[in-house]
């Protein structure tokens, strides 16, 4: 398994039977080598069950982000309830790391497999993950991140692309 996905799944195991945090010494050495945003998803049967990250690094290393990251996916996505002992043998994870966002000018720039995106609007931000299910358009993608910002239509806003090694 890959050591990204097998450091969110030990966490979550972990947080979820003995409410306790992965010491440092358990993250493997090649995760504290590097800093980058981070985002966890949970699924369940296919379905997500909870999905929490950061746009830029707020720990030490990739493997701090991953711990933190995904005890909040599990336990703090708004969305859905926190999970549960028994359903942690259904869960699968997966575990995208981002580039730095780079602004883009107009919508032609992105491509909805390739990139995500980030909108914002004074303090308000959404970001959306790049190929996911039923995103096919640069459009969609724009108009669901808007959504999660709660950015209205007809407002003014500024658009970020970014990529991901989506780790699964």
């Amino acid at each position: 398994m890959d050591k990204y996905v097998e450091l969110a799944r030990k966490t979550v195991e972990k947080y979820i039977r003995e409410s306790k945090i992965l010491s440092n010494e358990e993250i493997p050495e090649e995760l504290t080598k590097e800093k980058a945003g981070v985002f966890v998803s949970i699924k369940k049967k296919g379905e997500l069950r909870g999905c929490i990250g950061t746009i830029y690094p707020t720990k030490n290393n990739i493997g701090e982000e991953i711990i933190t990251n995904a005890i909040s996916s599990s336990t703090r996505d708004p969305r859905f309830s926190p999970v549960r002992k028994k359903e942690l043998e259904f869960l699968t994870y997966s575990v995208d790391v981002l580039s730095n966002p780079e602004k883009i000018e107009n919508i032609s720039q992105l491509d909805p497999k390739k990139y995500g995106v980030i909108v914002e609007s004074g303090y308000r931000k959404g970001l959306l993950l790049p190929d996911l299910e039923g995103v096919d358009t640069p459009e969609i993608q724009v108009d669901i991140a808007k959504r999660k910002a709660g950015i209205f239509p007809g407002e003014d806003f500024e658009m970020y692309r970014f990529i991901v090694t989506r780790h699964k």
